[in-house]
């Protein structure tokens, strides 16, 4: 992917965990993403409708409403639809990764998995 330097791809990337939201802002500011934080459902959402990020990063535990919710309501706005979704969570039960997938998370990464590289090489096949 060709990360034009003019247009830097926003990422809306809610996470209750202060520290995990912290690293995760650190490495893909030094990626050349916009990162726009969100700590608990509700900010997501009304950061995701007025910023209009080009992909999401949502936790799944979180407060006010949880990831699912978040998804679900993001799934069913016209506007924000087609913006692609990863949860990136601890939650590794087979029925939360189908969930996710149901409610339609384009992937779904679990937490201790993943290294902050290897989830901005996943993100790149979406954005």
């Amino acid at each position: 992917m060709d990360n034009k330097k003019n247009k830097k791809i926003k990422i809306l990337l809610a996470e209750d965990d202060k520290f995990i939201s912290k690293a995760y802002q650190d490495g893909l500011g030094r990626a050349g993403f916009e990162v726009i934080a969100a700590y608990d459902g509700n900010e997501a959402l009304n950061k995701i409708k007025s910023k209009k990020p080009n992909i999401i990063l949502l936790d799944l535990i979180m407060p006010e409403k949880n990831g699912f919710e978040v998804l679900e309501e993001i799934k069913t706005d016209n506007d924000l639809k087609n913006i692609p979704i990863i949860i990136l969570s601890n939650l590794g039960q087979a029925s939360d990764i189908q969930k996710g997938r149901d409610l339609g998370a384009n992937d779904y990464l679990i937490k201790s998995n993943f290294s902050i590289k290897e989830v901005i090489e996943k993100m790149k096949e979406y954005v």
